[in-house]
């Protein structure tokens, strides 16, 4: 036999028979799984390091939960829709789905050499018609609640290949937004497109966040921003103009800063507005300029504007104010319209500049007077007191802003949000057909649900949008007149896809509904998913209002869909994010399965980025082997004994105090610190091997350990070394092992032993002694663990003497009231950090210091006692609890 651990000797055959005992299924009928989730994989071609960490952790903690006698949910399925494939795919010169097919084919191997524990019968993939119709049967039924809209919107446009781009197919090239297919500069036009509302849910996304106690706060900070909640006015302002319009007569603005409404100057609105539309109609000039603008990207417009024939009332003054159309004005921020107040808005002033418009200050800073020199170059920002405001003039800004609400029905409190509603809307081939059929006379209508699923048509290599090339695909019946009608030719944002998918691994073989609702009700929230941060906004915005969007169609009861959420780091080298366009990528099997995972599981805390070095992987390397050799020498040598001895009796109580630790890591997903753990009890039983002849019983069980908590980070490695060891079944299926004894106290007992020990080696230095023949360790007397009791539960009053008169009160005290007053006062002014909470009892601390003492034989080759102090002890003034007195000759 070789006590060499070879992992591709072992991978194989574990495999097979976990596969073939089918021990990652879970049973349909399972009560409550723990669902553990990794947020599944784009398939962009092979797996990279990023995929490892984050499935390294779910599949970790989906084998822990496992064997803690949990069901586990713990499925794999594939992001497989979206632009990437299309552009690898015209890249080679072939069609998405045969490159996206592939990937899955070489990903799912991957995956499956890692060794990760999927159930894959429950597989999915977002590219296959079971899967997408669902999205069209979704979509429609968002569509019948009111959640979907159909309307105009201004988006990337590529006059080259006469297509939408999305953000992401838009790249910066010297200065210029470009193609990212055929590098043509980049415009903008307005088409209709397709919408989610998810805006409906605004405030309740926003408000779920505390609730949400299971995630980062970093995550949930992203998403509060992203969404933007902002409290303010909505301030009615009346229109005048000729464009005979009535319905534009009133426009709205919101503002945070009410109390500058009497320094208002001038009324801009967006190029998109109602207003502007309606201006434009009737005035060319004003078309040419919203036309304009309206194709440059929002860093292109600046402050330009154009002046119009409008003219708005100030409602608390009578003042007729300038309208103006200005690209500065967003259409999807507030109401898409301002009130301009040049001297108390950055924005407004440098618009103010560009037009020549007046600058009125009505806020001074307090203390200012009227009189006083003032900067007027720059906005002032901050609050103050009113001026040039009528009966407001005086006036604290903070209380102007209630008072002017109370007083004016023209403003009313208002909140709005920087959220904007979902375009789902995409003009490329390789994505979920939306249901629709575009009929003259009927105008959209949706496609029967019993026609569902609308199937991509075969790929032609097009420019512009394959599907509306594909015209005998496009070509069709409208459902309600039976006209000829059109097929609507947008395809879905993949990212609907993803905010729903978690659900169809509950019953992924369902044909009648996307989802099974009972067991949806019962099996969720998702317990754990894991993923990057980078996917706090879309994915994760996006898969909360799916949620509450179906708890609202009577699908669910659960409004959110993760209980917890841990965000994975990035693997760097040489101190940047592993990329194949910077050529520093580790592909996964150069160092082999079972290294990788176990070192980027025990290189950092989940969260954190760390490095990958080839000197810390060795370290994940020598790990394996150190507990393969162990395992291998006891089966082989089988050099045991039967009689008990008390070292064995120290060497089983850190099995038990390893077995707290690694457990409490677990669930605190900190593998790195269980990755400790194991090396230090390791390292430990090699040391008691050494030692003397060990115990059978107790170095088999630490084995057997050992074995246990490796699995569920390297399962190979645990798998063989519980079958070396004749554990019980597989260790997959194992039960976590429990300590023997209390764990509770667990820390105590080792901090005591290393702190001791630490001692021993400080007077050993100090007083440079050689070779130490004896080493005595003298425990306190008892009165000194009761004292310490007292003065932790508290004296009333600081009334040390009652305290002093409990201890005194004990039958078994034989120190005098000084002596003990003297302790005491030391306890409570903390000079020696005792506290009853921080201590072992004195029983328990001398038996664990006398289990302990063949640590420091064989570290120093003394012999060693360990006794407890007597009362005219010399020794005994100086032991504590928690603290032995020692004494070295």
């Amino acid at each position: 036999m070789t006590s060499h651990y070879d992992h591709a000797q072992v991978q194989e055959f574990w495999q097979y028979v976990w596969e073939r005992d089918d021990v990652y299924a879970l049973d349909s009928d399972a009560e409550d799984p723990t669902y553990v989730l990794g947020m599944f994989p784009y398939t962009s071609g092979t797996l990279h390091m990023g995929h490892i960490r984050n499935y390294a952790i779910t599949d970790a903690y989906a084998r822990y939960r496992r064997m803690q006698g949990d069901d586990v949910l713990h499925p794999m399925g594939w992001d497989a829709f979206g632009l990437p494939a299309e552009n690898a795919a015209f890249e080679r010169k072939t069609d998405p789905e045969s490159w996206t097919q592939a990937c899955i084919r070489r990903m799912r191997e991957e995956l499956e050499t890692m060794g990760f524990g999927y159930d894959w019968s429950r597989e999915i993939t977002t590219c296959e018609p079971d899967y997408y119709r669902w999205n069209q049967w979704l979509f429609e039924q968002f569509y019948e609640d009111g959640l979907v809209d159909y309307e105009a919107a201004t988006v990337n446009w590529c006059p080259d290949c006469e297509t939408v781009l999305a953000d992401a197919q838009v790249e910066e090239r010297d200065g210029t937004r470009v193609c990212w297919r055929c590098e043509t500069p980049v415009g903008r036009r307005e088409l209709d497109q397709w919408f989610f509302t998810i805006t409906d849910y605004a405030e309740e996304l926003y408000e779920g966040l505390d609730d949400l106690e299971g995630w980062p706060d970093g995550v949930r900070e992203i998403q509060r921003n992203w969404i933007g909640r902002q409290e303010g006015t909505r301030i009615t302002f009346e229109v005048s103009h000729d464009a005979g319009d009535e319905s534009a007569d009133v426009v709205d603005v919101f503002s945070t800063r009410p109390e500058t409404i009497h320094g208002a100057t001038y009324l801009a609105v967006s190029p998109g507005h109602d207003l502007a539309r309606t201006l434009a109609e009737a005035d060319d000039a004003v078309a040419d300029y919203v036309e304009t603008v309206r194709e440059q990207a929002p860093d292109e417009v600046g402050f330009a504007g154009i002046e119009t024939d409008a003219t708005a009332i100030n409602p608390l003054t009578g003042d007729e104010l300038p309208v103006y159309v200005a690209g500065y004005v967003l259409e999807d921020v507030g109401t898409g319209a301002v009130m301009g107040v040049p001297g108390h808005n950055e924005r407004d002033h440098a618009f103010a500049l560009e037009h020549d418009l007046p600058i009125e200050r009505v806020i001074v800073p307090e203390g200012d007077s009227n009189d006083s020199e003032r900067d007027e170059t720059e906005p002032y920002t901050g609050e103050g007191t009113l001026e040039g405001s009528g009966e407001y003039d005086g006036l604290d800004s903070v209380a102007a802003r209630g008072q002017l609400v109370e007083d004016h029905d023209a403003l009313s409190e208002d909140v709005t949000y920087r959220l904007r509603d979902w375009l789902i809307s995409r003009q490329r081939y390789w994505g979920t057909p939306i249901p629709v059929v575009h009929c003259d006379d009927c105008g959209p209508v949706m496609v029967p649900e019993e026609e569902l699923p609308v199937e991509l048509p075969e790929f032609v290599r097009t420019t512009g949008n394959p599907l509306d090339a594909a015209e005998e695909w496009k070509a069709t019946t409208c459902p309600e007149c039976s006209g000829s009608a059109e097929r609507e030719t947008d395809t879905m944002d993949t990212f609907v896809d993803s905010s729903w998918y978690f659900l169809r691994f509950l019953s992924p073989q369902l044909a009648d509904a996307p989802f099974d609702t009972d067991r949806a009700n019962e099996w969720l929230p998702v317990d754990v998913y894991v993923g990057g941060e980078e996917h706090a906004i879309l994915h994760l915005l996006y898969t909360r209002f799916f949620t509450k969007a179906l708890a609202d169609l009577g699908l669910l009861e659960h409004r959110e869909p993760i209980e917890e959420l841990r965000s994975q780091g990035t693997v760097l080298y040489d101190g940047e994010k592993m990329s194949s366009s910077k050529g520093n990528v580790v592909a996964p099997e150069e160092y082999g399965a079972e290294t990788t995972r176990l070192f980027v599981l025990s290189a950092a805390h989940p969260e954190q980025d760390f490095e990958w070095t080839a000197n810390n992987v060795r370290g994940a390397y020598d790990l394996q082997q150190t507990l393969y050799g162990m395992a291998t020498d006891f089966v082989e040598e089988g050099d045991t004994r039967v009689e008990r001895r008390d070292h064995d009796a120290y060497v089983d109580r850190e099995i038990d105090r390893t077995i707290a630790a690694v457990t409490e890591e677990y669930e605190r997903f900190r593998f790195h610190r269980a990755a400790t753990e194991i090396q230090e009890l390791a390292r430990l039983l090699r040391r008691y091997r050494a030692y003397d002849r060990p115990h059978d019983e107790v170095y088999r069980r630490g084995l057997l350990t050992l074995a246990a908590l490796i699995a569920p980070m390297a399962p190979h490695l645990g798998e063989e070394l519980w079958n070396k060891l004749r554990g019980d079944g597989l260790v997959v299926e194992a039960d976590w092992p429990e300590p023997a004894g209390d764990r509770s106290a667990y820390q105590l007992e080792r901090q005591l032993v290393e702190r001791t020990l630490e001692d021993v080696r400080d007077i050993v230095d100090v007083a440079a002694i050689d070779e130490p023949e004896r080493i005595e360790l003298v425990c306190a007397r008892e009165w000194k663990y009761r004292a310490a009791e007292l003065v932790d539960e508290g004296a009333p009053d600081g009334d040390t003497d009652t305290i002093i008169e409990q201890v005194l009160a004990a039958d078994d005290v034989d120190a005098d009231r000084e002596t003990v007053g003297a302790f005491v006062g030391q306890l409570v002014g903390r000079e020696d950090g005792a506290e009853s909470g921080q201590l072992l009892g004195p029983a328990r601390e001398l038996e664990v210091l006398e289990h302990a003492t063949w640590l420091v034989t064989d570290e120093f080759g003394a012999t060693v006692t360990v006794r407890r102090a007597d009362a005219d002890d010399e020794l005994a003034a100086k032991a504590r609890p928690g603290k032995p007195a020692i004494y070295i000759e």
